[in-house]
């Protein structure tokens, strides 16, 4: 199959890139060639003649997006309805990456792939928008929702465990509760959905679910930092430029339907560690 990925020197698109290229022809389009904010992406995701584009070309700075809204929409959803339509012209299949953040954090169980979202902030509404573009100018679509995502580039991990080395305390709320998931899990359970060939929205994130305290508590334990005190807060005491919901976990319903699991948080999460610490300068 010719696979098409926008993004593909971002961690979940470089991911794609060495699962997929084992047995499928990959076309990388990045910027600054490659520009989804661009109309030009049209033609140039039709002249790639692909089978499937997988969408993960986004503005995923929530603050950022929170800052200038109106960046957040040129990419995320003017950006996704150009790739929609080159994949329409193309008579291709289009996977769109998008986030838990189009749920507004209020319901007190995992969100279901069928549960009506409702974004609270311009994150989520920019990629709530970029879901009904796909839907309204193909059939034959995925979107694939995530959370916490990390990888091989800027991350929550190595955030906290750079501002471990520059104080003995920090701050972490208790209230805004989700799932972190390993950019390489993701990639695989990807893989496995686009082998099954059955479209639709799903959920795919690694298992169970976390405060942000009890991440960073996580991380500095895998990293043998006991060094560092942890000092919990409420959402309300860290003051930042965008509103994440509060309880935005997500239950993989329909991939599980189609035998697709993803391992618990914990252990994607060691994994990780094990190859950044090893990686990372004494």
């Amino acid at each position: 199959m010719r696979i098409a990925i926008t993004g593909s020197l971002g961690q979940l698109g470089s991911e794609l890139v060495a699962i997929l290229s084992v047995q499928h022809q990959i076309l990388k389009l990045n910027r600054p060639s490659h520009d989804v904010t661009d109309p030009a992406i049209i033609d140039e995701v039709d002249r790639c003649r692909p089978d499937l584009v997988i969408h993960t070309a986004a503005m995923t700075d929530v603050d950022g997006c929170a800052r200038q809204p109106d960046s957040a929409f040129r990419v995320n959803a003017l950006g996704t309805s150009y790739v929609a339509q080159g994949c329409q012209r193309a008579e291709a299949s289009m996977l769109y990456i998008s986030t838990n953040e189009v749920f507004d954090g209020t319901k007190d169980s995992p969100y279901l792939e069928f549960d009506k979202p409702y974004p609270i902030n311009p994150y989520g509404a920019s990629k709530l928008a970029g879901e009904h573009l796909v839907q309204s100018f193909l059939q034959r679509f995925y979107i694939v929702r995530t959370a916490w995502l990390y990888g091989s580039g800027a991350n929550f991990i190595k955030k906290v465990l750079a501002l471990a080395e520059e104080r003995k305390e920090l701050t972490m709320v208790t209230d805004e509760v989700s799932t972190p998931t390993y950019a390489a899990d993701l990639a695989q359970a990807i893989a496995k959905l686009i082998d099954r060939n059955v479209y639709g929205i799903y959920h795919l994130t690694n298992e169970g679910a976390c405060s942000r305290f009890e991440y960073a508590q996580k991380i500095f334990e895998l990293a043998g930092r006991k060094d560092v005190a942890l000092r919990p807060i409420r959402r309300e005491q860290y003051q930042r430029d965008s509103t994440p919901p509060a309880q935005s976990c997500l239950r993989n319903f329909a991939g599980q339907a189609l035998g697709i699991w993803l391992r618990p948080w914990e252990e994607a999460l060691s994994e990780y560690l094990s190859h950044y610490l090893m990686k990372s300068p004494k």
